[in-house]
């Protein structure tokens, strides 16, 4: 039987994945996707935990976090829109 242990190794590999995209990668899709894949791994484990102590809060706090994947795309769009870029080079020269 699958237990709490199973999902949250597997929500551990997950994040480990995630982590070496975001410290290997210079476009900002890439790493987008990759912060992506680390978001989905607290899913993961919040929903297991929440699963496993008949809780509803850790799901509910999961359906919440879905909208965050919205933004972070429309904000790389009107990045490109702005730099015609998604390289991660041209932020540094970001003017507040």
């Amino acid at each position: 039987m699958i237990g709490l242990t199973h999902y949250l190794i597997l929500a551990s590999l997950v994040f480990v994945i995630g982590l070496v995209g975001i410290m290997r990668r210079r476009n900002l899709i890439m790493l987008f996707f990759s912060s992506e894949i680390l978001l989905n791994s607290a899913n993961i484990a919040l929903a297991a935990i929440s699963k496993y102590y008949f809780d509803l809060t850790g799901q509910i706090i999961v359906a919440i976090a879905a909208s965050e994947v919205a933004v972070g795309l429309g904000l790389l769009v009107l990045w490109y829109k702005k730099t015609g870029s998604i390289s991660l080079d041209s932020m540094t020269n970001m003017k507040g």
